[in-house]
């Protein structure tokens, strides 16, 4: 058995995991990063990154043996050949669907900070309280004013491009110039205001692209092809912006196929001494020991890491004694909205591939509205032109049909909604100790679903799609809904929530696990509730918040 000791242990290297490693270093703390993956080096590893389409095989579309082999990949969008590599082989790596659960996940160095959206969005009081005036699950132990400074911090670091818009339910930021609306979603815009004045906003989009030179970063060159990897470090990711300020410390070891499975917790001292891990590679085990242990592996990947750290102190795993590990699982429903045709802009056409779309946050449920749901939604979209693989009516063949492809088509714009779910204590994810991964480790078993409030609130999202469109002159709109199904949204949210009771949370305030106080929870795990705005900003200002505080507490003897 080898082993080696540090001042903190980071678990996973993703979005969250990338921030914990960047602060704990440059606070002085000798660190390890752990991922259970492999390393993919910024730049030379992105090996797709500049190939155009005709250079794959399948033209980057996907083949029978993919899906076959990633049944739970296959879908949706993310099944393809140009970044498939980036995604976690299934078979190696399954988990049991007691009810359905799309659960699309990277296991590499980087995470799923190579491939995310990027939309990052601060949220507002009114959903740090919603769990309190709703009587639904607990309520979160911290308010906006607590997160206040660290979204700033976190904005100006990550480089997020946006515009100051004052819109009371989505605060400001401290934001790179904003990227520009195409002239039909200006138009749109336009309408859209006329028509709602300030009783709903559409803005451009708040993204993780820098538009002006950062860090050693250069600005986004309007490529849109942000999932290959960006050589220019243009999207905020952990091998563009975390891991190399943590590297310049000199404090940062990072090793990959790391599989933690389990943290060490000493009776005695009644906190964590470190982590076992297993060598993916050769099947060895090893320790590693520190004074604090970040877990930032993923909601559902960090809360399989606590239950798998069961003691004869608690059965359930580590931080299990309130009965809510694993429970309270959320993500948010998508694939319902509204699509229509733009007249009149022919002769207009767009500049590059932004990587950005428009955004319309969240009016439903405020200002003492009451529908027959509680919580609201927002939605992300945009205008385009079609291109050459559109169909052309009564032109199939010959040098006039080539012609035609080779002009752009018409204008359309559609959008589509993103939806809170509620912190439903039945929908869990826990250990399946019947079944074994690649590595004889017991995997996850998943069991969540949207309800009746779900259900509800997207009949809400289609019509309102519909309306909103005609209202703004696009034309023939066709609405779009399907079945809601969890993990699609690609936000994983709860297993272990924040809270300010042991009795009914697994983190407290500073997103310290109660029962440890020197294991700390800062990914998606950490969520009480789910709000609508996509989550990643948070996770990048409470982990930059909870390590604020684990260094102060470790100078001050505390833990």
């Amino acid at each position: 058995m080898s082993t080696n000791t540090y001042d903190a242990i980071v678990i996973g290297s993703g979005i969250s995991g990338g921030w914990a490693a960047k602060e704990l270093t440059e606070k002085g703390l000798k660190t390890i990063m752990l991922e259970r993956g492999k390393n993919i080096e910024h730049i030379k590893d992105y090996v797709n990154a500049n190939k155009p389409s005709w250079e794959f095989e399948h033209r980057g579309g996907r083949t029978q043996k993919m899906i076959e082999d990633y049944p739970v990949l296959k879908r949706d969008y993310p099944l393809n050949e140009v970044n498939l590599d980036y995604w976690t082989n299934e078979k190696e790596s399954p988990y049991t669907e007691i009810k359905r659960f799309d659960w699309f996940r990277g296991y590499h160095v980087g995470g799923r900070s190579l491939m995310w959206g990027r939309q990052s969005y601060r949220w507002h009081d009114t959903d740090f309280e919603a769990n309190l005036k709703d009587g639904i699950g607990t309520d979160w132990p911290i308010r906006y004013k607590d997160l206040h400074d660290w979204y700033g911090y976190a904005e100006r670091f990550a480089g997020i491009s946006g515009n100051k818009d004052g819109v009371p339910i989505l605060p400001d930021g401290d934001f790179m110039p904003p990227m520009d609306m195409n002239i039909v979603e200006k138009d749109i815009q336009k309408r859209y205001k006329e028509f709602y004045k300030d009783a709903r906003h559409f803005i451009i989009g708040r993204t993780a692209n820098i538009t002006v030179p950062h860090n050693n970063r250069t600005n986004c060159q309007y490529r849109n092809k942000c999932w290959l990897g960006c050589p220019f470090g243009a999207y905020f990711s952990t091998q563009s912006a975390t891991l190399p300020a943590a590297m310049a410390t000199g404090n940062l070891t990072v090793r990959p196929w790391s599989i933690v499975t389990r943290i060490l917790y000493d009776k005695d001292t009644k906190k964590a001494k470190g982590v076992e891990i297993m060598d993916a590679e050769t099947n060895k085990t090893y320790e590693y020991y520190a004074k604090v242990v970040f877990v930032n592996a993923s909601a559902l990947n960090s809360a399989w890491v606590l239950m798998n750290s069961a003691t004869d102190v608690w059965e359930g795993g580590l931080g299990s004694s309130s009965g809510q590990l694993g429970h309270n699982l959320m993500d948010h429903h998508l694939g319902v909205g509204a699509g229509g045709r733009v007249e009149g802009f022919e002769d207009k056409y767009t500049f590059g591939r932004r990587a950005n779309g428009i955004y319309i946050p969240r009016y439903r449920n405020l200002n003492g509205e009451k529908r027959d749901y509680i919580r609201g939604f927002g939605y992300q979209g945009g205008g385009s032109r079609s291109g050459w693989s559109r169909d052309i009516a009564e032109m199939n063949i010959g040098g006039d049909f080539k012609d035609a492809l080779s002009e752009p088509g018409s204008w359309g714009f559609g959008m589509g909604g993103f939806g809170e779910t509620l912190p439903y204590h039945e929908n869990r994810a826990y250990l399946d100790k019947t079944k074994k991964d690649k590595w004889g480790l017991p995997i996850l078993a998943i069991d969540a679903e949207c309800k009746d409030n779900e259900r509800k609130m997207r009949i809400d999202m289609m019509n309102d799609a519909k309306e909103m469109l005609e209202n703004a002159g696009v034309k023939d709109v066709k609405t779009y809904t399907s079945e809601p199904v969890l993990g699609r949204g690609i936000h994983e949210m709860g297993t272990a929530r924040m809270g300010r009771d042991p009795k009914s949370s697994v983190l407290n305030g500073n997103n310290q696990v109660w029962d440890a106080k020197n294991v700390f929870v800062t990914d998606g795990a950490a969520m009480t509730s789910a709000a609508c705005q996509n989550p990643s900003l948070t996770y990048m200002a409470l982990t930059a918040r909870a390590a604020d505080f684990a260094v102060k507490e470790l100078k001050k003897g505390n833990i």
